[in-house]
């Protein structure tokens, strides 16, 4: 009598599985902080509330990396997404004031291939450690005939805290507050459906090749990874300088900005005030884009705005370049709505 079927059968290798989750307790442990309290591999994730923070309020988010995964696996090279992913997250808390403590990862593919597994999660490791924040645990699903082969999905959840009185709504934003542009490191994790069809099918383009203007390669230009900004507000947050912030996401300037600003509040923005980045031009000029579709589509080199008193605009900016980051006055709120270019 022959044996009946089994889950390798169907596609699943339940050894490879194991394997590959024991690879990355080594990753997980290494973000461990003194308010870790479970270990990889327990159901849930515990994590203490730091005994610090007086009246305690949970911020939190979730997101994923988008088609900059189809870059990434035309590449082969997989060890930037996973920190574009936790750096979105804690940019997205970080516009309330929030500071991350811990992190939760959903990786999902057709075939375990143990070596891209850890190249992902060492990058969701990386940067959880740069941004002093727990990798508490996750979930890697093999899911056989669901993915094309080669391919996954990555999300990510971040939980961070902020004292309540403390928390950033854009209620102290004013009418002649300014507007001080953070640089981005390029596209970060918006745009790419659109940019891989001018790169690839207009430009004709290979991940190897040169983008031009860049003087990169196209896979270097797109996989770059998303710049977070915990590091470089963390002082001016503290001293109370930043009236509200906006992570310069899907949408663009004109899609996010207006989302912190109060009613009968809008900004204007000048264009001249801060250097396009390459990539931003080479795209726009092969596919023929209008300004203000790129406008709504990219960051174009602006990543996270702070809106800041008038006289404060020079704290946010030497804060930024004391970490290597470019920062700009690029505008300020006036009486309206929206976003003004001029």
């Amino acid at each position: 009598m022959s044996d009946g079927l089994s889950y390798r059968d169907a596609g699943v290798d339940l050894e490879v599985a194991e394997r590959a989750k024991e690879g990355l307790k080594s990753l997980v442990a290494s973000t461990r902080d003194a308010n870790t309290l479970s270990e990889l591999g327990a159901f849930g994730g515990l994590y203490a509330v730091p005994s610090e923070v007086e009246a305690p309020v949970l911020v939190s988010s979730a997101d994923g990396v988008g088609t900059k995964l189809k870059v990434a696996f035309a590449a082969g090279r997989h060890d930037t997404v996973g920190q574009c992913l936790v750096n979105h997250c804690v940019n997205d808390i970080l516009v309330q004031g929030a500071r991350p403590l811990f992190f939760l990862d959903y990786l999902a593919t057709g075939d375990m291939d143990e070596d891209v597994v850890q190249e992902i999660v060492r990058g969701v490791a990386t940067a959880c450690k740069q941004n002093a924040c727990a990798l508490l645990g996750g979930e890697t699903a093999e899911m056989p005939g669901f993915y094309p082969d080669g391919e996954y999905d990555l999300a990510g959840f971040v939980v961070g805290v902020v004292e309540r009185e403390r928390i950033l709504d854009g209620s102290r934003i004013r009418d002649g507050d300014v507007l001080v542009g953070l640089a981005s490191t390029g596209l970060h994790t918006n745009g790419y459906t659109l940019a891989r069809k001018i790169v690839f099918d207009v430009m004709g383009l290979d991940v190897a090749d040169e983008l031009p203007g860049t003087g990169r390669s196209v896979a270097d230009e797109l996989l770059a990874v998303h710049r977070s900004y915990l590091s470089v507000l963390k002082e001016p947050l503290d001293t109370d300088v930043v009236h509200g912030l906006a992570h310069v996401t899907g949408g663009g300037i004109p899609g996010n900005l207006p989302r912190v600003l109060p009613a009968g509040l809008g900004a204007v923005v000048e264009r001249d005030s801060w250097e396009v980045p390459a990539v931003f031009s080479a795209l726009q000029a092969a596919g023929s884009v209008a300004t203000p579709e790129m406008d709504r589509v990219f960051n174009m080199g602006v990543g996270m705005i702070a809106v800041v008193a008038p006289d404060a605009g020079t704290v946010v900016t030497k804060a930024a370049a004391s970490h290597g980051v470019d920062a700009w006055v690029i505008g300020s709120v006036e009486k309206g709505s929206g976003v003004t270019y001029r």
